[in-house]
Order: C-alpha cells, then structure tokens, then sequence
C-alpha cells in the first residue's frame, strides 16, 4: 500500500487566539509610560479586549474577506438616475464598526485619549490598515472644525461617536458620523494652491458653490469632507455634506474608483463638483492654514499605521521561524536568522516607542509640545513610514516561499507598506516642513533639543550622533538639497534618545550600535554579534 504523500510536517500553526496587545512588550510599555496611573486599569482591559479581536480568527478573516472583496462604484440606478454610491463587502462595515465602537474616532473626548487610541490605531492596522483610512480623517477633521465654533459644537459630537451608522441621511439624524477629505487635484498634487475649484459665495455670506474635479477623495461614503476650493478671497476649506439637512443628496459625482497598489478594502475616488453645496470653515484664503491641523494629525496616524504594519510583520516571523526546523534545528535559534529577527524586532520598537510618544505630546498639548510636534511628526512620519516596505518585505523573506503567498498575509502587509509614505505629503513634503519650522520656529527646534536632551551622557554613540546633528542644524543655508539627510538624522537621534531612556539595556544597545555609531550593514541581519540578539527576539515573539 502506497504511502501518503500529503501528510503535512514542520509547518507553523496559524497566529490566532492571541491578544495582540498584551503580547507587545513595547507597546503596552509605553502605554503605561505615559498615561495617568489612575487611567491605567480601565486602558489595559480596553486594549486587551481590542488585541484578543485583532487575534481572532473572525475578525482576522474579516480583514482577509474585505480585502478580497474590494469596493464597487455604482454611479447609476437601473432606471438611470445617478446615485454615486460605493458598495462594500459586509466584512468592511463589520470593520469599521469595530474600529468606531474601540475609540478610533473618540480621541478628542477622553481622557489620555490619544495615547490610548495610537495604542488601538496601531492594533487595529494589524487587522486592516484601509479600514483606519476613514477612521483617521474622523479623527483629525476635529481641530480643523475648531477653527469654526458653530461647526464644531455641531459635528464634534457626532464624529467623536463611538456609534457606526452607515446610512446616508442628513447628519443630524444620526448617532454618529465619519469625515473624508478632496484636497489633491490632478494638475497640483501636494501643491495644493495650485487647485482650480471654484467657489461661488451665496448671499448668506458663509455657504457657497463648489465647481470642479478632486484627483482623490478620500472615503467617499463618508457624511461629510473637508475640501480645499478658490473663493474670491483665495485658497479656502469647506465642508462638503454628502446629504443636505432636507434629506435631499448634495451633488457629489463620483467619477471611479482608483485601482491601487494596496489598501484594496478602501475605496479612493474622483469626485466632480458642480454647484455643490458647501459650508465654508475659518476665513476666506486660509484654507491651508485650516486644515493643516487636518493633515497633521493624519500624518501621524501615518506613523502609527506603519508602526503597526511593521509590528504584525515582525510577528508573523517571529511566530514563522519559533515553530519551523531547518538544518538541524529551530530557524529563530540559527545565529545568522536570529540577527534578522532582531534587527526586525529593534526597527519595530524604534517606531512604536516614537509614535507614542507623539501622541502624548498631544494629550499634553502645551505649549512646548506643540512646538515638539512640529519638528518631530514630520521627520518621524518621512522615516518611519520609510522603514515599512524594507522591513515588511525582510519579513516575508523570513518565511521563504510562503511568505510569497497570500494565504500567509505577508504579500497583503507589503502593498500596504509604502502608502503611508505616500498619503499626507511624499518624502521631500515631509523633509521640507522640517526645514521650514527650523527656519520659521526657532521654539520648534529648542523643543527638539530638550527632548534629546534628557538623554546626554547615556551612551556614548548618542552622544556623536546628536553632536553631528548639531553641526548640520548650524548650516541651514542652501539645506533643501540635504533636508532628507537632516530628517532621518534627526528621527534616528530622537529614536535613540527615547530608547535609552524607556527600552531594555538590550535595545538601547543594539540601536545605538546599528543605527547612530555605524556597526551595521545597509541591509536587515547585520547588527553586532556581540548583542543579546536572543532577548530582543524574545521580547518581540507574539505568544499565541
């Protein structure tokens, strides 16, 4: 009798029935490092009910099922009458009513409220990063309509909701609301004074008409967007309802759906505008001023969003090579695959740590710290992001062939990778906002240095770092040629200096080493030998 030749050997088990919050060291660290002790209890049994979802089989296979199972425009009802609406799979509004009822959108209502929602946006990413688009400009559209008293007693509470209702009717009717956002258009990309929709003023003075073409508009089954248009006092921002109060539907032409890289769950389209009905928000040519705290506060959901990408990367190979055997042995025991392990598990850390402590920065919200986060989220949202596609993609290589299959989720985590980089302003956007507060703000860059500061006469690597990055930061003539150069510099010293202070002797070292005194190569698996490599991985491992 033939043998069976389909008896399956030396294969992982499937990473589910975990709580992917209590098993990340480095987050629930810096949760704890900067939330109100007496928050603490009522945060780590909310994360963890979060992380034991995100770890589920259900909702894992719901982020699968949206993903395969993208959006459908359908711009015409059978008896031609346009609708402009988006179909989505039932896994996605499953999703996102998920994300809504965790306090992705509720940041500004709570207390610690954006600590403990970075910590959620992070976990919540490892899911389905498309769902977090929708729930990021929820989020961020709150500081923009600030700008406007009226608006926000109006929206606030319905965007800070923790209650998903996917129904288009008239905002007012509902329990709880979500935002996108029309800033790009195609002849101006991020130079968004550059754009050509027009807005004509009605007699009352605050309402207008909007004529013209959004290249993407960002969640287009949202209740609301803030857009950017040309009044007769220049470059202004507006919010666009999707349904007037009368119930009627605002003119919002949805003209297709972008056919992209990754992010497959969410939809992204171009929206026409003609004589739509829109509510102007701040003064007539300070649209940009407007809504930049809009962008800013979705840049660092940019940070967060791959700082998640990463963590579920480093998991899943982590996870992959505890249980695989080759050569004799367990891969996460072979010297040369434990450095990688490692090297992936000290870039996760880096990002995680700085992220969180962005986000506190916004809780604090003084002064000082705004000043911070004007250097910093910048420069942490050009690396960070930047660090996404190499390590996610490291991570595949980890699991050999199967990382390159579908099933195992790697390939979906490496189209998702290089969005971030992308959304809210490319590289240069980034690099260039940095020169521009350390030209414009000196307070911006003294924020900078006393954060590092803390950390002086730590480790000596740190030390010469930060002693380099003086010397670039006394030549700021002629820097936009090397303002690349400066940002990663200065997220790689922040990083350090944040390391040293909060991470294990372990991590600190290994950063330091690799990262700011050169003892690495260009490519991950390339730290000293003489580091505890087992520890870093072993902090890192996800116990399923």
């Amino acid at each position: 009798m033939a043998g069976s030749t389909h008896t399956v050997t030396n294969q992982p088990p499937p990473l589910i029935g975990y709580d992917v919050y209590s098993a990340d060291r480095a987050l629930r660290a810096a949760v704890e490092r900067h939330l109100d002790p007496e928050l603490l209890d009522e945060v780590h049994g909310e994360l963890a009910a979060l992380g034991r979802a995100c770890g589920s089989a259900q909702v894992q296979e719901w982020g699968v099922q949206a993903n395969e199972n993208p959006p459908r425009l359908h711009t015409h009802d059978r008896y031609g009458h346009r609708v402009d609406e988006v179909e989505f799979h039932p896994a996605w509004h499953r999703l996102l009513g998920k994300g809504v009822s965790a306090g992705l959108t509720a940041a500004w209502a709570r207390p610690g409220g954006h600590v403990r929602r970075a910590a959620a946006f992070v976990l919540w990413t490892q899911v389905d990063a498309g769902n977090c688009c929708p729930l990021s400009m929820t989020h961020a559209a709150v500081p923009a309509l600030r700008t406007d008293p009226d608006l926000a007693t109006e929206w606030e509470p319905r965007l800070t909701s923790m209650v998903y209702d996917r129904e288009l009717r008239p905002a007012h009717l509902k329990a709880g609301a979500l935002f996108g956002m029309g800033m790009t258009e195609k002849q101006g990309g991020s130079d968004v004074r550059a754009n050509t929709t027009s807005a004509r003023p009605l007699p009352d003075g605050e309402t207008y008409e909007l004529t013209g073409h959004k290249w993407f508009c960002s969640a287009p089954m949202s209740d609301g967007f803030l857009v950017l248009a040309q009044a007769p006092g220049g470059l202004t921002c507006f919010l666009v309802p999707r349904v007037l109060e009368d119930g009627t539907a605002n003119t919002f032409l949805l003209q297709r759906l972008k056919d992209k890289l990754g992010n497959r769950s969410n939809a992204s389209g171009e929206v026409e505008f003609d004589r739509t009905w829109a509510r102007r928000v701040g003064d007539e040519g300070r649209g940009v001023r407007t809504i930049i705290e809009m962008v800013e506060a979705t840049r660092l959901d940019c940070v967060l969003g791959s700082a998640g990408l990463m963590r579920q990367a480093v998991a899943q190979a982590i996870h992959h090579c505890t249980h695989r055997e080759a050569f004799g042995g367990k891969l996460v025991d072979k010297p040369l695959m434990r450095n990688v392990l490692a090297d992936l598990a000290l870039e996760s850390e880096a990002a995680t740590t700085l992220a969180l402590r962005l986000a506190a920065a916004y809780d604090k919200d003084d002064e000082q710290e705004r000043a911070f986060l004007r250097v910093a989220v910048p420069a942490a949202k050009y690396w960070i992001t930047k660090r996404c596609t190499p390590l996610t993609t490291e991570a595949a290589e980890c699991l050999g062939g199967n990382g390159y299959v579908e099933e195992s989720g790697l390939p979906r985590l490496i189209r998702e990778s290089p969005l971030n980089s992308i959304w809210e302003g490319a590289g240069n956007i980034q690099a260039l906002d940095v020169v521009r507060a350390l030209q414009r703000e000196p307070q911006s860059l003294n924020a900078y240095l006393l954060e590092i500061g803390v950390s002086r006469g730590a480790d000596h690597r740190l030390d010469a770092a930060t002693k380099h990055l003086f010397t670039e930061l006394a030549d700021l003539d002629g820097i936009e040629g090397r303002a690349r150069r400066l940002t990663e510099r200065l997220a790689l010293v922040l990083q350090g200096s944040l390391l040293v202070r909060y991470a294990p002797p372990e991590v600190a070292d290994a950063f330091c080493a690799s990262r700011l005194g050169g003892d690495s190569g260009t490519a991950f698996g390339t730290l000293p030998t003489s580091l505890d490599l087992a520890k870093m991985v072993d902090r890192s491992r996800p116990q399923a």
